[in-house]
């Protein structure tokens, strides 16, 4: 073999091999938690455009949205596998910093989705405006109470930006725009639906004449509802987040109105951001996306029912 056939042969080899790589690409999706629907959406949106970007997706969540110690074990086995990109809802902004800057430290590029983390170090976060999101909900409560009355917050978990930022939402549209609205109570319900329906059971024993109740996630939207069904109570519920049980109680009344995210839409940026910045690309460094208030007027929209209900078998099977 001549020397020019030999290099050659060399450089269509590398060309190769860098196909092969570009092929095998990995991206690490970490959520906080499997069980819920939110997180799910989240995973059949990373898929989708894992799909269509050409990479793998390897996705890994702890069974508890409280377990940042496992969030960290998760993150920690990617960054050790060496994946090309990672994208993690850190369950607590100050927890997840030391394995986050460590991952962009050794070159592995890092989304950060749905909640916020306590460094700059990082490529780039995706997540819905969750203070504007918990103001959506402030200014609900305020007109269905006609501006007065007594409500009780059922609040997610200590350290979880994302939930945080809603309830300060909340709390500042009440404080700002209707001042004869009192917040009675407010506890955490843990994002654990057991823990959530003592709560807010514990809450409307304590206030039985409490006009509205506000829960800030999931999990507490659906304890919120099961203690108020159980007691019959006229009290005004507006949660946050959505499953089939709770769009059952918002079509019977039990709800009155619930604010949404779009996770598919969440799961499926988030990767898009990071296949970017593996090509090369710059991704928009804090990119918002709207809420959506849902009640039962609207809730038969169809641009409301895309959002609602993305084909997860077609990406989770």
């Amino acid at each position: 073999m001549t020397r020019r056939s030999w290099l050659g042969g060399l450089a269509l080899g590398l060309v190769a091999g860098g196909c092969r790589k570009k092929s095998e690409r990995v991206i690490g999706v970490i959520a906080q938690g499997r069980s819920h629907l939110f997180w799910q959406s989240i995973h059949a949106g990373a898929v989708a455009a894992g799909r269509e970007s050409g990479v793998r997706i390897l996705w890994n969540a702890p069974t508890s949205e409280t377990d940042y110690a496992g969030q960290l074990q998760i993150m920690t086995a990617m960054i050790n596998r060496r994946v090309d990109a990672i994208a993690v809802a850190p369950i607590d902004k100050k927890a997840m910093v030391g394995v986050v800057e460590r991952a962009m430290r050794e070159g592995i590029p890092v989304i950060i989705y749905d909640t916020g983390v306590d460094t700059e170090l990082f490529v780039a976060r995706i997540a819905t405006d969750n203070y504007a999101a918990g103001r959506l909900a402030g200014e609900r409560m305020g007109q269905i109470l006609g501006g007065k009355g007594k409500v009780l917050m059922l609040a997610c978990q200590p350290g979880a930006a994302s939930t945080l930022a809603r309830e300060q939402g909340f709390e500042d549209v009440l404080r700002e725009k209707y001042p004869g609205i009192r917040i009675a109570d407010k506890r955490f319900g843990m994002s654990d639906f057991a823990k959530s329906l003592a709560v807010a059971e514990n809450m409307l024993t304590a206030h039985p004449d409490a006009d509205g109740m506000f829960a800030s996630n999931e999990t507490g939207s659906v304890g919120a509802a099961q203690a108020l069904k159980a007691r019959q109570s006229r009290t005004r519920l507006v949660g946050f987040d959505w499953s089939p049980t709770l769009l059952e109680d918002l079509k019977s009344g039990l709800i009155d109105s619930l604010v949404v995210q779009d996770p598919f839409r969440i799961g499926y940026e988030a990767v898009k951001a990071a296949v970017l910045k593996l090509e090369g690309g710059t991704p928009e460094k804090i990119r918002n996306l709207p809420a959506r208030l849902i009640t039962r007027e609207n809730l038969n929209d169809p641009d409301v029912q895309r959002q609602l209900n993305p084909d997860l078998k077609k990406y989770l099977d």
